[in-house]
């Protein structure tokens, strides 16, 4: 499939107006008018909402890459999901690994109890730096009744070098949910277990949205959207 995109220059704020009044399917599909898919950077963590942006990619661009860091710490029905819906949604995935020693030192010492910052730097951050540097927009399927963080953002933001597209910041958790019954779209196996959230097993319990993460640390996201791409330009 062949994408002809518009090679301008244009501010977050000016491509966040350009794109507001369409849906978010129709988003997806205007981002390859303005960005090539070489430029456009997917990460999917596989969790209880994932499957809405793999759903709509696969049919708007199923050629996209989806990058999978897997931390090495995720819940087995995690990795069985990931598998079901790369058959059933024809999904272009792309393993990502953290540093073999680096990832043995944050299990021999159960970093996630007294570093869980630092863990997350090891296992998700460390991995994906060079990826990103690579891109220069990313897909993050963000949306705004998730957490106060993610209420604040726009459909597009500026972090350090690349730009984060978030096409359903604005999209109702109403709307959401009947988008994944109307498509009988999977849901992730522990989700009827009682887990609203799910990342890696030492750090997810059972709870309301992402009350179940990083549970009683004050600690809400693992820093791939809010802090850890901030780096100014040189």
């Amino acid at each position: 499939m062949n994408y002809a995109y518009i090679d301008i220059d244009l501010s977050t704020e000016e491509l966040s107006e350009i794109f507001r009044p369409y849906s978010f399917e129709e988003r997806l599909e205007k981002l390859y008018d303005y960005f090539d898919i070489e430029d456009i950077l997917v990460t999917s963590s596989f969790g209880t909402k994932s499957v809405f942006l793999l759903h709509l990619l696969s049919k708007v661009n199923p050629d996209q890459k989806i990058h999978f860091i897997d931390t090495t710490y995720h819940f087995p029905e995690t990795i069985t999901y990931k598998n079901q819906l790369i058959k059933q949604l024809g999904l272009n995935v792309v393993d990502v690994f953290p540093q073999i020693n680096e990832n043995a030192l944050t299990r021999e010492e159960n970093w996630w109890i007294a570093h869980p910052k630092m863990c997350c730097t090891i296992n998700k951050i460390g991995p994906l730096e060079p990826i990103v540097a690579k891109h220069k927009v990313w897909i993050a399927g963000l949306m705004s009744f998730q957490t106060a963080f993610r209420s604040h953002l726009d459909i597009f933001t500026q972090q350090g070098d690349i730009i984060k597209f978030h096409p359903f910041i604005d999209i109702d958790e109403g709307e959401f949910l009947y988008h994944l019954s109307y498509h009988n779209l999977p849901k992730h196996p522990l989700e009827a277990l009682g887990f609203g959230s799910i990342g890696c097993t030492h750090c997810t319990e059972k709870g309301e949205g992402r009350s179940g993460r990083w549970a009683s640390t004050g600690k809400t996201e693992c820093g791939l959207h809010p802090n850890y791409f901030l780096r100014n330009k040189t």
